[in-house]
């Protein structure tokens, strides 16, 4: 009996103990923890983290108008806290970290006088603490490309180094900035900004050194110089408008042969390239030819040619800066060969030509020089001709010049004295 008694007032008893937390108990699930921080951070600078209680998925649910019912617990070690506020349904601390690493702090909610009851709400969060400094290179310029990291060449860039630092641990450091370019050119500053112009194309990382310095009062009240240093880097890739394009190839062709044609692009390589052979060197209208991809400075196209005729290499090249235009003409040498034959052919049937009436002429001016002479009977009034010149017209052209068979046959007569008489004398009888 008295057993039974005092189960039935422990139930009573732990009844009592839920009611007033029952509010709390019925808002778990419905809210969440935001939670933001201003790390990464260098060793011995201070870290911020909030942590706000909103409503979960953003829901239409009001929060609770009592903000002195809910709690914010955290556990940061080893982090050194530095301060702690609460304000409302956030809270925000403070945190030093001392060594290098990634620590991860987390926060609850709970009801006010309930510690140990069902949080409302859970967050968790990872600090990066490093030894270096802590910043960003950012390289702009007043043109922008689409490509990332992508710039103009032969217009300036400005490149800066933005420190990390936002609880100004290094408020009275003296920074010193070592840049390389990477095109070989390298220089010291004390200002976190440079202005510099990249002259060629091509990919380049900026390097950047950061040296920090100050003064810093140790526990035994005497001063030492403290130093920290942080290696950057960001990479660029220089474009170019496209300046022309360089077509290198033969412009004589035979049918049926392969032929390869180079185009080096004067700039930075294009986004597509397109090309078609055409009678005349006209541009390419948009959808005239199929586009390709080119991700260099040189392209080789090839094509066999079937048919004779003169043709007209049209090519057009762009890129997202700008676009050209470029032609090359080709010249197929089967009908260069029929040309060819068709004048060798007039060559020689001139020459043919030149000859004969030059022979004809040489033949003229030969038997007018034959007719001078007179190859009459020798007399006293016709002196005999020398003998060279006689001999020669009577034999060679003597047959074709001489008029009468007479004059003939008494050369003949004249020449050939041994021989028999061509005819015989006819003896007369007087009856």
């Amino acid at each position: 009996m008295a057993r039974a008694v005092w189960s039935r007032l422990g139930r009573i008893l732990w009844l009592s103990c839920l009611l007033p937390w029952a509010p709390a108990g019925v808002a778990a699930g419905l809210y969440e923890l935001n939670l933001t921080t201003d790390s990464p951070a260098t060793t011995g600078a201070e870290v911020t983290i909030s942590a706000s209680l909103v409503a979960k998925d953003n829901s239409s649910l009001a929060l609770p108008a009592d903000t002195h019912l809910y709690r914010f617990h955290w556990i940061h070690t080893p982090l050194v806290l530095t301060g702690k506020t609460e304000k409302g349904l956030s809270s925000t601390i403070h945190v030093v970290g001392h060594v290098p690493g990634d620590f991860p702090v987390s926060v609850w909610v709970t009801a006010a006088d309930c510690w140990m009851c069902q949080p409302v709400a859970r967050g968790f969060v990872v600090l990066p603490i490093t030894e270096f400094l802590v910043g960003d290179l950012v390289v702009t310029q007043n043109t922008s490309l689409p490509w990332p990291s992508s710039y103009l060449t032969k217009t300036v860039l400005k490149v800066s180094f933005l420190l990390h630092d936002p609880s100004n641990f290094l408020k009275t450091a003296v920074f010193l900035y070592s840049w390389d370019f990477g095109d070989g050119t390298q220089m010291v500053t004390e200002d976190s900004v440079v202005y510099y112009n990249y002259s060629i194309i091509g990919t380049f990382t900026v390097k950047l050194k950061v040296v920090a310095e100050w003064e810093e009062v140790k526990p035994d009240a005497t001063k030492g110089v403290m130093q920290k240093t942080g290696d950057f880097s960001a990479s660029l890739k220089l474009q170019d408008t496209l300046r022309g394009i360089q077509v290198l190839g033969p412009t004589l062709i035979q049918t049926f042969q392969k032929m390869t044609v180079t185009l080096n692009f004067l700039g930075s390589p294009p986004l597509t390239v397109c090309w078609r052979l055409k009678p005349e060197c006209l541009p390419l209208e948009e959808g005239e030819c199929h586009p390709v991809s080119v991700a260099s400075t040189a392209y080789n196209l090839t094509h066999t040619f079937r048919d004779p005729g003169d043709y007209c290499f049209s090519i057009r090249a762009e890129n997202v800066i700008s676009k050209t235009h470029q032609y090359h003409r080709i010249q197929e040498s089967s009908r260069l060969s029929l040309l060819s034959h068709c004048a060798t052919l007039i060559t020689v049937m001139l020459a043919f030509i030149m000859y004969m009436t030059l022979r004809n002429a040489t033949q003229q001016k030969d038997m007018v020089e034959v007719a001078d002479f007179d190859f009459s009977p020798m007399s006293d009034k016709n002196p005999e001709p020398p003998s060279g010149v006689r001999c020669c017209c009577q034999m060679c052209c003597g047959p074709f010049l001489l008029e009468t068979p007479s004059e003939y046959l008494e050369i003949v007569r004249e020449n050939h004295g041994l021989l028999p008489p061509l005819y015989k004398s006819v003896k007369t009888y007087t009856v």
